[in-house]
């Protein structure tokens, strides 16, 4: 396989993933703000997620995967995705999902998981 193969696939890959995690990002402000049951798989995918980012200093690794096999420019081009949309990632889905844990965390308190 080449590089540019390789490439493609990571970016094919990180991609999916990205909206994977944005579906479970919502799903859980979802679950927050209507007391939508069900959303056991979003806290899942949400917590290993920040485990990965964590563990890798902040940075994910499929981005340091694209890079060895070419990407390159602003953003390091590791997705489909146009940098515009990606640029503020960190900056959107943070806070985002530390809102969905609030309300999800108060919801408990003061409803139970009934």
């Amino acid at each position: 396989m080449t590089n540019d193969q390789r490439l493609a696939l990571v970016r094919a890959v990180h991609t999916a993933i990205y909206a994977v995690m944005a579906s479970a990002s919502f799903a859980l402000l979802y679950a927050g703000v209507t007391g939508a049951h069900g959303r056991w798989w979003a806290a899942s995918l949400v917590s290993v997620e920040a485990v990965v980012f964590i563990a890798n200093g902040f940075k994910c690794p499929l981005t340091a995967i694209a890079v060895r096999n070419g990407a390159a420019g602003k953003g390091a081009a590791d997705t489909f995705l146009p940098e515009r949309v990606t640029r503020h990632t960190f900056q959107f889905f943070g806070p985002l999902i530390l809102l969905a844990a609030a309300l999800l965390a108060g919801r408990f308190w003061w409803f139970g998981w009934g």
